[in-house]
């Protein structure tokens, strides 16, 4: 059941790098828990990736986002719910982008810097 909770977080934080939507590094950050209970090769693939290992290393230490990641993630949130007005999504749908963005947003820039 990890493996695949831990695989599935993967691709999901894959489809996350070109869908805005899908919040990529905490999907990473989610496998390598699965991962951690059930494949330490896996584990030690995310671990020692270039891109997501240090973010992993930072969060385990500290829960802590480093603020490079917090401009990308505050800033991809802002040009998705920017994109969404400029479409002309309908009211309801955009008070819950703001909720979810917004709530996204006050834990990332809430949480101590690297």
């Amino acid at each position: 059941m990890w493996l695949v909770l831990g695989l599935v977080s993967v691709a999901l934080g894959v489809l996350g790098i070109v869908l805005p939507v899908l919040p990529t590094t905490p999907l990473m950050i989610l496998a390598a828990f699965f991962f951690s209970k059930s494949s330490p090769r896996l584990e030690q693939w995310l671990l020692d990736h270039r891109v997501f290992g240090p973010v992993i290393a930072d969060w385990r230490e500290s829960g802590a986002i480093s603020p490079k990641i917090k401009v990308i993630a505050t800033g991809t949130m802002g040009a998705v719910f920017l994109l969404s007005l400029i479409m002309g999504v309908k009211p309801f749908v955009l008070n819950i982008q703001a909720v979810c963005l917004g709530g996204a947003a006050c834990f990332a820039l809430s949480r101590p810097s690297t």
